[in-house]
């Protein structure tokens, strides 16, 4: 099992940012290193909002360092594409067409509030900890996720 981080975007990215951002993941998780050990990882964008990097630890386990040298090469590509992957106040969710919408959390408080979010509504739970979770606990009904308790 894998430990993973989820980063969501602030915003969707395009065709072209996610190709160089793939690009620039494959780079970064080749060098990535926990006290000289090189972890095996590998890094994703899906859906053109959420940069997903993976580690194996039955290899090399993740330490502080390697894990502040992914937030600051993450926050290198925000500055590079004028993107944060840091936002926590946006919220995702699959809309009534079945395609991901992104909003503010004031937004989506209003959307709950107007039942246009409903308890079968599948949002993104971005706190997953591993490749199991986020398997089977990232999209997740509204009624099921931390959203509900806070929204």
């Amino acid at each position: 099992m894998n430990r993973v981080w989820v980063y969501q975007a602030d915003r969707f990215l395009t065709d072209n940012e996610v190709e160089e951002i793939n690009s620039a993941l494959v780079s970064f998780v080749s060098s990535w290193t926990a006290h000289g050990s090189a972890l095996a990882g590998r890094g994703q964008v899906r859906d053109k909002l959420f940069l997903i990097l993976e580690v194996d630890e039955k290899q090399a386990g993740v330490t502080g360092c390697s894990i502040d040298k992914s937030v600051h090469f993450l926050k290198g590509l925000g500055q590079q594409f004028g993107v944060d992957f840091f936002d926590r106040m946006k919220v995702s969710f699959r809309n009534d067409a079945g395609e991901i919408s992104l909003v503010s959390r004031g937004k989506f408080e209003e959307l709950v509030k107007s039942e246009q979010i409903m308890a079968d509504t599948i949002v993104f739970n971005n706190l997953v900890q591993n490749s199991e979770q986020l398997e089977k606990e990232w999209e997740i009904p509204f009624r099921e996720s931390w959203h509900s308790k806070v929204f």
